[in-house]
Formats: structure tokens, C-alpha cells, sequence
């Protein structure tokens, strides 16, 4: 007892000064209070039940001069920001045990404090955890749950690769796969690895899959989690809005890169949601080009599609305009059909109703949209009906969504087909393409689905011809601060 009341006296003692270094190195986010933290995990524990225990595995440290990003997945539960870290979630005691590395006096002195099992009564104060311990006792805690006659030994840890910086986890499985299929690599997944560990070590255990837990309490978005992603919108708009302005022939690709860069890190952004798409001429015709490089030219249409990770949230935002500054006859044309059915999307979105009911809703829209257009070329008209016709039977599948949900992740996780409900977050960007020509269009919006509608978080940047035509005309960053050409 004496021991114990000595800890409690020492920690008040000395969380002042602990608190007061916060100022200059932050050890535990400001985004969210350790209740919200303490709130996931208690859904946790009505999802797992009682007589189960979670394991997750936090990212290791990074490889080079690269700052350390904790895996989405172990943020989202607690928050530390340590690498090699776990944390384990009791369902039966509703208990969860953070383990961390010891001090690294000699790293600490260079690189500055981070959070360990020293700091164990701080780290509890922060997170809300219940116990911390060194990761080395991890082992001989999990061997007691694999003794324990009383407790059923059913073990989940996540299966699906962790999302880190940049990573969706639709890329983090792709690069799994590369790996697996590199015969002169052939690696298992960090997670398979963990997973194969403890099958291991613990046969006694049944090990399943956290994964599906944690990615249906994502799905649903809390206040904090929207305000963050909204920041990250507005920060994406105002990139691409002085992108619009900066643009203009001789331009090349990677210098609206260098522009959104600025917007973002300016204003307070951890990193890139995902590399930056800046995609002139025929290099929209490829969704994902990232090279960057060419020199933009008049009479080019400029796809771009960039945003930033603000606070482990992140967003997705897309516009397109002549490089120019000036729509021609083609562009205004087939963008003009383009947004008239876009924005038909957006009008019919609201909670309570699935994405194939809106789908089909604004199929209508579209097919009059479709039947009063007249096209220059026969191309055109072709690929208008094709855009609609996709739309028609993309709307037929019971399980489709409108784009994809957005969250901790770019493209973040979530199953598709159930009514749209409050605090969900997703994008539409449907694309049409003129193959003959190689034209591809494509919008994107990120919208918040409320108890009373749908709040358009982007509704504000330029989508329609005059707006876009406006915001060229204004002088941009790059005509401020010309290129260095010697």
C-alpha cells in the first residue's frame, strides 16, 4: 500500500512538469480526450464479448529520416504515438493493457522524448488505459489467458495489413501480394507474421480476425473524427483553388504538386493522404498517374486530385480545368454533360435510403440530361450513353456504394449497401471516358451524411464552368514566386 500511494504522490508531483513539456514536444494528441479513446474500446467490448481478448500490433520504427506515423489501427484505439507497441483488450474484465518500449536515454537526447513504460502513470492519465507494461511482459500475460481453464481461449488480432501514412488498405494488400509473388522475396505480412507467431507460441488459442470489428465501428464517424476530416477537405480545396490559379501553359505538373504542398504543410498537415495526381492532357486518361513531370500546354485539360493527412485523417478531393484559364468547344461540351449528371448524384444523397436507390434517382436525371445534349462527334455521344449506361447497372447492385467511404484512410473501410446513416463519410467520382480520344473527366466531393442531410464538405471550391473561369483569372503563388532557372 505504501508503494503504491508513493507512485500516486510522485506522479502528481511530477505531471505538472511532464504536462509542461508538452508545450515544446507534444506526447499525446490534442485532437481527441482520453474519453473518446476509452469510448471505442467499450464498443470494442460489446462487439468481442465476454471470454475473448483482442491483440493489435502498433507499427515499428520507421526506416531512414522519416518521422514516425503510428499504424491507423492502434491509433484509433488509444492514441500513443510509441513504436513496437500493443495493446491488449480484455472483453471479459473490459481491461485494456498498453505495452511499451523502455527509455532510450541516448535516442531520447537526440531525436527528444517519447512515451514509455517509464511513463507509465502519464500514459494512463493520457489514453485512459487501465495498466502499462514493458512489451517483454506481453508473453507472460498472454500465457495466462492460455492457461486459465475459466477463460475461453478465442484470441482476434488484425489480419488485414495496417494503414500507415499514405496507405489505404486497398494498397497495403497489393503490396502483400507484389511480395508474396516476388520469388526471391516471398515475406509474409507483418500481420501474418504476428498472426503465425502466436499460433506459435500460444497454440492453446483459437486466433481470429479483429479486423471486421474495428472496420465496422470506423464506419460511423464521431464529431472530432468529422472535424478533422474537414479540415482536411478545406485543405485540399484551398490547395486545388490556388492550384487553379497558378496554372497557366509552361507550367509543369509538379509545380501544383509544390503549391498544394505548401497549403497543406502551411496550415498544419502531417503528411499526404496519398501522392498527389496531377494529370494534364492524356495523362487523365490514366486515374492514378503520380509521375508529375510534364510541361503543361495550351489547350490541356488538367485533372487533379490531391489531399492532405491532417491528425491521421484524411480526404479526397478532385477538380478539373483548361490549362488556358478558358473552356474550348470540346471541354465545355462534354464537362457540361459531365457536371449536369455529377451534380443529379449529388442532389438525391441523404440518410435513410441506400446508394443503388440514389443511384437509380439520378439515373433519370441523367437520361434527360442525356436525351437534350447534342454532341459534336459521334465519340462523344457514345461515351455519354456508356457513362449513363454504367451508372444504370452499377445502380442494379443491391451492395453498391456511391464512391468510397473516407476516414482514417483515403479509401477507408467499410462494407457497401446498407441505408446511409449519420456520421458517415464518403466521395462520389464517377468517370467518363472518350477511348478515341483518350478524355477522361472525373469530380469528386466528400460529403457527411447528418441526421437531416448531406453536408457537401467541398461544395464551396469551383465545379461549374464560370466559377473555375473566375478563379483563373486571379494572380496565383506561382506568378508571385517564379521558378529559380539557373
Amino acid at each position: 500500500m505504501f508503494s503504491r500511494t508513493l507512485r500516486v504522490v510522485l506522479f502528481v508531483l511530477l505531471l505538472p512538469v511532464a504536462l509542461a513539456a508538452q508545450e515544446g514536444i507534444p506526447f499525446f494528441t490534442t485532437d481527441f480526450p482520453p474519453e473518446e479513446f476509452a469510448a471505442r474500446r467499450a464498443k470494442v467490448y460489446d462487439e468481442i464479448g465476454s471470454g475473448k481478448v483482442a491483440v493489435v500490433q502498433g507499427a515499428p520504427s520507421p526506416t531512414g529520416f522519416t518521422r514516425f506515423r503510428q499504424s491507423n489501427e492502434f491509433y484509433y484505439l488509444c492514441g500513443i504515438e510509441s513504436p513496437h507497441a500493443y495493446l491488449l483488450l480484455d472483453g471479459t474484465q473490459r481491461r485494456a493493457t498498453l505495452y511499451v518500449l523502455h527509455r532510450n536515454e541516448g535516442r531520447e537526447s537526440v531525436e527528444g522524448k517519447v512515451l514509455s513504460v517509464e511513463d507509465a502513470e502519464l500514459i494512463k492519465q493520457l489514453s485512459g488505459v487501465d495498466a502499462v507494461y514493458g512489451s517483454e511482459q506481453l508473453a507472460e500475460h498472454l500465457s495466462r489467458y492460455a492457461r486459465s481453464v475459466q477463460t475461453p481461449r478465442t484470441l482476434l488480432t488484425p489480419f488485414s495489413p495496417a494503414e500507415g501514412l499514405a496507405t489505404s488498405r486497398d494498397g497495403a494488400i497489393r503490396a502483400v501480394a507484389d511480395i508474396a509473388s516476388d520469388p526471391w522475396d516471398g515475406s509474409p505480412s507483418r500481420e501474418g507474421r504476428f498472426a503465425e507467431t502466436l499460433r506459435t507460441r500460444f497454440p492453446q488459442f483459437d486466433i481470429q480476425d479483429f479486423s471486421p470489428t474495428l472496420d465496422k465501428l470506423r464506419l460511423i464517424k464521431s464529431p472530432r473524427e468529422i472535424a478533422l476530416i474537414s479540415k482536411a477537405t478545406r485543405l485540399s480545396s484551398l490547395a486545388l483553388l490556388e492550384a487553379m490559379r497558378s496554372t497557366a501553359p509552361g507550367i509543369s505538373e509538379y509545380e501544383l504538386d509544390a503549391v498544394a504542398k505548401y497549403v497543406y504543410y502551411r496550415n498544419g498537415a502531417q503528411g499526404d493522404a496519398y501522392y498527389s495526381l496531377v494529370a494534364s492532357g492524356t495523362n487523365a486518361w490514366f486515374p492514378h498517374y503520380s509521375s508529375g513531370k510534364r510541361k503543361m500546354l495550351d489547350g490541356d485539360f488538367l485533372l487533379m486530385d490531391y489531399a492532405p493527412d491532417v491528425g491521421y485523417y484524411m480526404s479526397d478531393v478532385t477538380r478539373m480545368w483548361p490549362v488556358n484559364g478558358k473552356f474550348n468547344a470540346w471541354q465545355r461540351e462534354l464537362y457540361g454533360f459531365y457536371l449536369e449528371c455529377y451534380q443529379a448524384i449529388l442532389k438525391h444523397i441523404r440518410p435513410g435510403v441506400t446508394a443503388a436507390l440514389i443511384k437509380q434517382e439520378a439515373v433519370k436525371d441523367m437520361d434527360q440530361a442525356l436525351a437534350r445534349t447534342r454532341f459534336s462527334k459521334p465519340a462523344y455521344e457514345r461515351a455519354a450513353r456508356e457513362f449513363v449506361e454504367n451508372y444504370r447497372r452499377s445502380a442494379a447492385n443491391p451492395r453498391t456504394g456511391l464512391g468510397h467511404w473516407v476516414g482514417m484512410a483515403t479509401h477507408d473501410v467499410g462494407l457497401y449497401g446498407d441505408p446511409l446513416r449519420a456520421g458517415m463519410v464518403f466521395t462520389i467520382e464517377p468517370a467518363l471516358r472518350v477511348p478515341e480520344e483518350k478524355i477522361y473527366i472525373r469530380l469528386e466531393d466528400v460529403i457527411v451524411i447528418t441526421d437531416k442531410g448531406a453536408d457537401i464538405l467541398t461544395n464551396w471550391l469551383p465545379m461549374d464552368i464560370p466559377g473555375i473561369e473566375k478563379a483563373m483569372r486571379e494572380e496565383g503563388m506561382l506568378q508571385r514566386y517564379p521558378r529559380d532557372n539557373q
